[in-house]
């Protein structure tokens, strides 16, 4: 029977999934089989396994920090936000269906089941289980139902550590407050606080510490230090979105309202003399190397607002000359057409961008799969990705096709891989059988994939920066660069030694035993 602790946060951002992750890292050095678990996340950046099943972004950077294969039990409910008041519901890695908040307020106690049935999956497998809360659990209105934070850790009877973010001012007060709004039952579960985000001389916060361990009843295990990560984070929460400066190659990353899935571009970030911004404005968009359409989870509404906001037709200008480069959802818009009989997002039929010679028709199944494979002959602007290995997944409500393939309403034939001044097809042979997907379509300087993640593996990202660079007749430094896998366990290794030298592992690991009496 697994050993189990619990993370929960005085608010979203504390730094939960980090510490969670941190904690993962350290279990897995001191040679325990671990696995991360939360019970329901809310993002918009999902992950496909290796069985075709979708979960949240964060429990799978976690699984890495783990050294394990993210499976879809670590996550068995993912919400994915469709509207500002409803989100599909993704249980154990298959869609159930649109919701509203309050119908699935209403129905979300129905799924301790599919809870109880991933929480046992994982662990048969593992010595230890570290949980993420979300949220804080001092949201008294959600208290009633609640299977993400205490309602969980009374469920799987698990330690709770409460972790404040002293960065945004008012830790103690976050902490105190949270332990004095639980029940009484509630606040035992808290065996330990934490403080993250700290920066500056510890000594100052000293006499705070001890103030706090008096007042709250409860011991501070650890005062963990802001830390200079690259590590994927929560969607909305993340502080990329404000980077501003321009490096040598500048790739300008368009930050619609229901972006999704912009890990993608992680990889990126991690070059030297590289810089990503996300823009949502004409004003900031500049003069990019490279523009990039990322997943949308609502196609057709942030193309409408691009439309609206003058993002559409400056790049579509730019596109005479500046790569352009969709993936999933901005594969849709770059096309001529998108379809929605089945009212899938809005209903109805709306034009394109006009880039790319595809039609999109957005379906009720959901498209959940692994791509591995090789990349055949290309021409254009990408030609340098000709014969390069590509491994990434995708996940999407649509199937889009090349427009000249299509002869009628009810008939479509198979495209054929073609070069010329309309557009033609990108084909990725499969590695194991030897099949070939139709997984993107290009035209020109504009590209377009379902492919998620397909800078991540070999040196596709290496090689983009080099096409950029040529095009704009620079030369950049590559000599010192890794792969993105070898930096991420780097990253990981590098957050462990903080948490490890922060916080009191002893009595972490003494909660730990006293949970399995």
């Amino acid at each position: 029977m697994a050993k189990v602790i619990m993370v929960q946060g005085t608010m979203s951002n504390a730094g939960k999934s980090l510490i969670v992750a941190g904690l993962c890292r350290i279990f897995k050095q001191d040679g325990y089989r671990v696995a991360p678990f939360k019970s329901q996340n809310m993002a918009l950046n999902s992950f496909i396994t290796k069985e075709g099943l979708e979960m949240g972004r964060a429990q799978v950077m976690q699984a890495e920090a783990a050294g394990v294969e993210p499976v879809a039990a670590m996550n068995p409910i993912l919400l994915k936000p469709t509207t500002h008041v409803g989100s599909q519901v993704i249980v154990n890695g298959e869609v159930l269906g649109n919701m509203s908040a309050r119908d699935y307020f209403v129905y979300k106690k129905q799924l301790i089941p599919e809870i109880k049935k991933a929480f046992r999956e994982l662990e048969r497998d593992n010595d230890i289980i570290v949980i993420e809360g979300a949220g804080s659990p001092a949201e008294i209105n959600l208290r009633e139902n609640d299977i993400v934070n205490m309602g969980l850790a009374e469920l799987l009877d698990a330690p709770v550590l409460l972790v404040g973010d002293i960065d945004r001012g008012g830790v103690f007060a976050q902490l105190l407050g949270t332990l004095m709004l639980l029940e009484e039952p509630e606040k035992e579960r808290v065996k330990g606080l934490i403080i993250n985000k700290f920066r500056g001389d510890k000594t100052i916060l000293d006499p705070g510490v001890v103030m706090l361990e008096e007042r709250g009843h409860v011991p501070v295990v650890g005062v963990v230090p802001y830390m200079e990560l690259s590590i994927d984070d929560e969607d909305s929460l993340s502080s990329r979105f404000d980077r501003r400066e321009e490096g040598l190659i500048d790739i300008a990353v368009i930050r619609y309202p229901r972006i999704s899935n912009f890990t993608d571009l992680s990889v990126l970030e991690q070059i030297g003399q590289v810089s990503v911004r996300y823009v949502d404005s004409v004003r900031d968009l500049h003069h990019p190397d490279m523009i990039v359409l990322p997943g949308s989870k609502n196609t057709m509404a942030d193309l409408k607002w691009m439309r609206e906001n003058g993002l559409e037709a400056l790049i579509k200008k730019k596109a005479q000359d500046t790569i352009v480069f969709g993936i999933c959802g901005g594969y849709q818009m770059l096309g001529e057409t998108i379809r929605d009989p089945y009212q899938v997002e809005n209903g109805g039929s709306m034009k394109g961008m006009g880039l790319l010679p595809a039609v999109t028709e957005l379906k009720q199944e959901k498209t959940r799969t692994q791509v591995t494979g090789t990349f055949g002959e290309i021409s254009g602007a990408l030609s340098g990705f000709s014969g390069k290995s590509v491994r990434g997944y995708e996940i999407h409500m649509g199937s889009t096709v090349d427009s000249e393939s299509i002869v009628d309403s009810e008939n479509v034939r198979q495209p054929e891989s073609r070069s010329d001044k309309k557009g033609y097809v990108c084909r990725i042979q499969n590695e194991a059988d030897g099949s070939v997907k139709y997984d993107g379509i290009f035209s020109g300087n504009v590209y377009g994939t379902y492919v998620h993640g397909i800078f991540d593996e070999g040196t596709l990202a290496e090689t983009l920066v080099g096409i950029l660079a040529a095009r704009k007749g620079v030369v950049l430094d590559t000599g010192q660069m890794i792969s993105y896998g070898q930096f991420k366990q780097m990253q990981y290794d590098k957050l462990a030694d903080g948490v490890r030298k922060s916080m009191d592992m002893e009595a972490v690991y003494a909660m730990l035993r006293e949970a399995a009496i």
